[in-house]
């Protein structure tokens, strides 16, 4: 019953392509090359092969087969229960595919490339949905692959499949979405192409799993698995323990604004309703028959959805936005396709809108589209709709009082059905002209384009064909390679694609190059923007086929790269595709109408660009931490400055914002976030320099924090960093504390209540400057080190279960080391100590043996003089890279790691004045 009716009305599509991108993704990754080799897919003109009759491929991967550098391509088809091997020539085409069988019945759905024998070749493991097995396939680095080895996962069905190295052995491990067993499994690899018998980890009852990923979502440097849950409408976290298991699954749902129900929304439009600088959402429900507004409140939330009736059962399909009768207000138009009119609701200046007026009322026409714009230059908007069934376009001439009078009608050929319409200057006479999308099953598929004359009257239909049997369904206009004139866009439904018509600058335009959206996606929307901030058009794209966004980056020479996908929720069909900054951070994000789910989606753009925040004249920041200290799910931040610590909370400016006193000459000079208190609500512990002391503010879960409670760390002991761990496995925080002038360390155990036992001192070498945490030695306890910036060295403390320590182990480094961080760079499981010299300009890298001791330092130059430093992948390679701040020529280095201890030169880039602490995080 559940397959019937989920895997062949939903997977099918779903699945090939989320294959397609976690294995292009993680073979980009792992796959034996040069350093500085990326893996990049460029698309080019539609070049179609053909598999086999009835094959029905449903996931892909690329990798580099045979060695000879040309990217290659593996295909998995369900329906023939094989996999095809197509070598790549290296000029875009492919050699004759080679096939394999992966067994009767074996139906493989999804396919992955690693190298599971270490003979440095590619391997490939298929998910046998039918057989119920892994299948592997050995690589002989020629393009040749043994035959299958299969690997039983018992009754799951196996849907997906992706790798992994989750026990640190430096072996390849296979992880699985069992779609039959509602759970993961994980199948250890022995690194001779053979595994172990899967582990299984829930994902709840009647779930279905249908794709999964893998990360380091907790940056522990041990691997994390997502799966997608298809029947309950979320996404799983399984934060792995660095040894092959896993934590139970923690369950994410998406950001949703509902419609109601069976509302069916069709169309979206964004823009500022309410004339308060902030974006608001129209949505046209077709099957609710109404108008939906959602207020913005600017930092990408939204107020519920206030409804605007259209007419009982009036299915109004596609929306416009104007100002119709010059009062300065937005109105918006609306087709009502049911009622076969289009319905105008003007604004009363509040956000609110009258009841709507018709026109253009028929007992027959279909009207599906519409757009609006001045075509004769009266400065009055005017409004023009296509005909589905007639093949014609109205256009409405606006009086400028929000009355319209019947216009022009201009008939395309007989055969044509108009899908979609927009406009634009197409010959650079300064007058507006249109472009519709005309379908008629295989044959007659095109954009059609009408010059405006500028006297009301417009040319006949200039005929530009698209693909055959393309069914072309939306289009949208751009200058797509920054020549100053218009080109057009347009999503073919059937293929699915999109294509590309380079405009001439006289009307006329060049063949449509072709774009594949893989998968049986259904392109049904799409519009035009700049979503990365290059000054280049990009393209999104509506697949209600697959429930998700295409996003193709423009290249500014009429090209695009590969798309991008994004899910709009389970079964949601997007109908319609809309895009503006939402939460005013100066980056365009996309609302898709969901025709599907019944809903809006709203997805937020990426941190791209720097912002800078105030913290008050003379404030002298000298530390920042980043948490969620208000329990909305997003992060915030946490500044120590001279005047005390401010919080700023997301998607809200700093200079509004609490500040909490720590007392006059205090000198708060860093801060650790935890739950000292044990009520799952984030804590804040202090180093104040100034004060000798520790400040501990409890957090109350809603942003705010109580009183503040003082622990000396002795006079003129000058603390100026501070960490949290458990030290005496107590599962209560206890907090390290470097004391710079004192010449050494103070532990204080905490009690579970927010409170803590006096400090115990342990004496290290000269002007501890930082410290940090870790178990060095493998005991299962943690450890310290701390950078000592008058002696050049680092002490090492090796931590005993009752939260006391051995005495320290000094390791030399550069000159003046100023910070410390931990993390293992040669991925043997064992941690290692990087430091940043002040005055040597370089950063020491310590490799752990795992017993508490360490090898020599090897030292890496870096910008001048570097204050803080810290550990992350930056280019996802699972290597871990090292940034550090250079407060004297106010810049970043950045050293990518190559796995093995040793880091590559550094990259510098410019900040602001005077860098001194860095954080690493993982939005």
């Amino acid at each position: 019953m559940q397959d019937s009716k989920h895997v062949r009305a939903i997977t099918f599509c779903v699945l090939s392509i989320i294959a397609m991108l976690i294995g292009i993704l993680v073979v980009c990754f792992t796959s034996p090359k040069p350093p500085e080799k990326t893996c990049s897919l460029i698309l080019k003109p539609l070049i179609q092969r053909s598999n086999q009759t009835d094959s029905h491929p449903h996931s892909i991967v690329v990798a580099l087969f045979n060695d000879d550098n040309l990217l290659d391509i593996a295909v998995a088809n369900a329906g023939s229960d094989n996999i095809n091997i197509l070598l790549a020539y290296g000029d875009g085409t492919f050699a004759s595919q080679f096939s394999y069988s992966t067994g009767s019945d074996s139906n493989p759905h999804s396919l992955i490339a690693g190298d599971f024998n270490n003979d440095h070749r590619m391997d490939i493991a298929v998910a046998n949905v039918g057989t119920h097995n892994i299948g592997v396939f050995l690589g002989l680095g020629n393009g040749v692959f043994t035959g299958q080895t299969t690997f039983s996962t018992g009754p799951s069905r196996p849907w997906a499949i992706t790798v992994g190295d989750f026990n640190n052995d430096n072996k390849l491990d296979i992880a699985i979405a069992n779609y039959g067993t509602n759970n993961i499994g994980v199948i250890l690899g022995y690194g001779n192409g053979n595994f172990s018998s899967p582990t299984t980890f829930s994902t709840g009852y009647d779930s279905l799993p249908l794709s999964i990923a893998v990360g380091d979502f907790d940056n522990d440097n041990k691997l994390d698995i997502a799966v997608v849950n298809n029947v309950t409408n979320n996404v799983g976290i399984f934060l792995g323990h660095g040894n092959g298991s896993f934590e139970d699954q923690m369950i994410f749902t998406t950001v949703q604004y509902s419609t109601g129900d069976y509302s069916q929304p069709s169309s979206v439009v964004i823009d500022d309703f309410n004339n308060d600088d902030k974006l608001d959402i129209a949505v046209a429900n077709t099957n609710g028959s109404n108008l939906g507004i959602f207020i913005g409140y600017g930092d990408g939330k939204f107020s519920t959805q206030m409804t605007y009736p259209t007419g009982s059962n009036s299915n109004p399909r596609s929306i416009t936005v104007g100002d119709f009768n010059g009062d300065g207000q937005l109105d918006i138009a609306i087709v009502n396709e049911r009622d076969r009119n289009i319905g105008v609701f003007l604004q009363y200046r509040n956000g609110t809108f009258m009841p709507q007026e018709t026109y253009l009322d028929t007992s027959y026409y279909v009207p599906f589209s519409i757009i609006s714009c001045d075509f004769d230059n009266d400065d009055r908007l005017d409004i023009a709709v296509a005909y589905r069934y007639i093949n014609e376009i109205t256009v409405l001439f606006g009086h400028g009082d929000g009355n319209f009078s019947h216009g022009m009608i201009f008939t395309m050929y007989s055969q044509y059905q108009p899908f979609s319409i927009t406009v634009g200057d197409f010959n650079n006479d300064d007058r507006f002209d249109i472009a519709v999308a005309n379908e008629l099953y295989w044959y007659n598929n095109n954009v059609g384009v009408f010059l405006n004359y500028g006297n009301r009257t417009f040319s006949d239909q200039i005929s530009n064909p698209t693909e055959f049997g393309s069914y072309p369904r939306a289009v949208t206009v751009g200058d797509f390679n920054n020549d100053g004139k218009l080109d057009i866009a347009v999503a073919n439904f059937q293929k699915p694609t999109i294509g590309i018509f380079i405009g001439n600058g006289d009307g006329n335009f060049s063949s449509p190059v072709i774009y594949a959206i893989a998968g049986e996606a259904s392109p049904i929307s799409l519009t035009a923007c700049d979503f990365n901030n290059d000054s280049k058009l990009d393209i999104v794209v509506a697949n209600s086929g697959l429930s998700n966004v295409a996003v193709f980056l423009g290249k500014s020479n009429g090209t695009f790269s590969s798309p991008q996908y994004y899910s709009t929720g389970n079964n949601s069909r997007p109908y319609s595709v809309a895009t503006g900054d939402l939460n005013n951070d100066n980056r365009l994000d996309i609302v898709v109408a969901n025709s599907g789910s019944n809903n809006i989606g709203r997805g937020d753009g990426t941190f791209l660009t720097v912002e800078t925040y105030p913290t008050g004249l003379n404030s002298g920041p000298s530390a920042i931490a980043v948490a969620d200290f208000n329990g909305d799910g997003q992060l915030d931040i946490a500044v120590a400055n001279q005047k005390g610590v401010m919080f700023g909370y997301a998607n809200a400016a700093f200079r509004s914002l609490p500040t909490y006193p720590t007392g006059n000459s205090s000198k708060p000079n860093y801060v650790a976030v935890g739950d000292f208190d044990n009520d799952s609500r984030l804590d804040v512990a202090i180093a104040c320099t100034g004060s000798d002391n520790v400040i501990i503010l409890l957090g109350l879960g809603d942003g705010t924090f109580s009183n503040q409670t003082n622990y000396s760390t002795g006079n003129g002991s000058y603390p100026n960093w501070i960490t949290t761990g458990d030290f005496n496995n107590d599962s209560r925080l206890d907090i390290v504390v470097g004391n710079q002038r004192s010449n050494d360390v103070s532990i204080l155990l905490g009690y579970g209540n927010g409170s803590f036992a006096k400090e115990t001192r342990y004496s290290v070498g000269s002007y501890p400057i930082s410290v940090a945490v870790g178990d060095f030695n493998n005991d299962t306890r943690l450890d310290i080190v701390v950078a000592n910036w008058g002696s050049d060295d680092v002490s090492v403390f090796l931590g005993y279960e009752n939260g006391s320590f051995a005495k320290e182990t000094r390791y030399s480094v550069g000159s003046s080391p100023s910070s410390v961080a931990i993390g293992d760079f040669n991925n043997d499981t064992l941690l290692d100590i990087v430091v940043a010299n002040g005055y040597s300009n370089d950063v020491s890298a310590l490799l752990g043996y795992g017993n508490g001791s360490f090898a020599q330092q090897a030292n890496y130059s870096v910008g001048s003089y570097p204050q803080s430093v810290a550990v992350g992948d930056f280019n996802n390679d699972t290597r871990l890279d090292i940034v550090v701040a250079n407060s004297d020529s106010n810049d970043v280095s950045v050293l990518l790691g190559y796995g093995n201890g040793s880091f590559a030169e550094q990259t510098r880039y410019l900040v602001g004045s005077v860098p001194w602490p860095v954080a690493v995080v993982n939005r």
